[in-house]
């Protein structure tokens, strides 16, 4: 990977400096984004700013809370998925990614697997994790279950696979307020962002973070 995925000195950065240095060919990028004040729903805006006025969180402050996206995809059963329905006042960890990927989607995953390890089983089994595909030509509802039995198996929470056809999917990331993927998908964000009980979005990890981070901020974000 990149060396720019590495651990920063601080937790809360610039955007342009995430615009300049997590563009990784192949599996990643995360962009320069919204500025503006107040709440957001990113339906249709720019993505997420990760620089916050505070360093409160292990991993990245978002500089202001995001809402909750609201979308609706395809889950590994074949049945209709609404995001803010489903994941409502619950911990979430949503990603956007490809089962292909070589590096930071499986590495994501992994490090969520042992963070939830981490927790005690009634906080684990509170969380939803969602991984969203950018890559729906290769990522059916077969593929993303195979796939991510293999970092769910033996937790007390079953991960989530999200597709659907390729316009749903770039309005998922647009109301995520993360960069829509590009060159196929595999060119994607690197954000795992994590939702709170207030269906806000205050933190989000990417490949500099660790799985004790994850774990420390679910705790955080649940009152733990």
């Amino acid at each position: 990977m990149n060396s720019a995925l590495r651990r920063r000195p601080r937790r809360s950065l610039p955007a342009l400096l995430l615009a300049a240095g997590l563009l990784v060919g192949g599996c990643g990028t995360s962009a320069e984004g919204d500025s503006s004040s107040g709440d957001h729903d990113h339906s249709g805006n720019a993505p997420a700013t990760v620089q916050g006025p505070e360093d409160r969180y292990a991993g990245l402050d978002l500089a202001e809370p995001y809402r909750r996206p609201s979308f609706t995809l395809t889950d590994t059963t074949g049945a209709p998925y609404d995001f803010a329905a489903e994941t409502a006042g619950r911990p979430t960890l949503l990603f956007f990614g490809f089962t292909n990927c070589p590096d930071i989607c499986p590495t994501t995953m992994a490090d969520v697997m042992v963070a939830l390890r981490g927790l005690d089983a009634t906080l684990a089994e509170q969380v939803q994790v969602v991984f969203v595909t950018t890559d729906p030509a290769t990522d059916t509802p077969e593929v993303l279950g195979e796939y991510l039995e293999r970092f769910d198996a033996g937790l007390p929470t079953s991960f989530v696979g999200l597709t659907g056809d390729q316009d749903a999917i770039d309005q998922a990331q647009l109301a995520a307020g993360v960069p829509q993927a590009e060159d196929n998908g595999r060119l994607h964000s690197t954000l795992l962002l994590l939702y709170g009980e207030d269906d806000e979005a205050h933190v989000a990890f990417d490949g500099g973070n660790s799985a004790r981070d994850i774990a420390d901020d679910l705790r955080r974000v649940a009152g733990a």
